[in-house]
């Protein structure tokens, strides 16, 4: 997890800017300028984020054809933050238009990925 504060009480609006504005500006090879300092304490308040939005529509703004039957993605995110440390999580469903169901119970050892 990077934190990025910005020098001025009210320069986060400059600073997303120029984050939105400068292409790869986030990437592992490149980042925001900065200087190193010593820290002596960190402070960050508490938080919990969560954001979920309509991922079909996302891909199809794209240009891309989702297959036939296929008629929702739908992704969720959050992250939450305390003093303890940092829990992420982030899941997707496809919503099909079909009506054929399947049970899916996972009562035997399963595999799972979190990239």
């Amino acid at each position: 997890m990077k934190i990025y504060l910005p020098d001025e009480k009210d320069g986060l609006p400059a600073m997303l800017e120029r984050l939105a504005s400068t292409h790869g500006i986030l990437n592992d090879t490149e980042d925001i300028p900065s200087h190193m300092v010593n820290v002596r304490e960190l402070k960050i308040p508490r938080f919990k984020f969560a954001f979920d939005f309509e991922a079909s529509k996302a891909l199809k703004g794209l240009g891309l054809d989702l297959p036939e039957g296929l008629k929702t993605i739908i992704h969720k995110s959050c992250i939450e933050v305390d003093e303890v440390g940092s829990k992420a999580a982030a899941a997707a469903a496809v919503v099909e238009s079909n009506s054929l169901k399947y049970d899916f119970v996972a009562d035997h050892p399963f595999l799972f990925l979190v990239k």
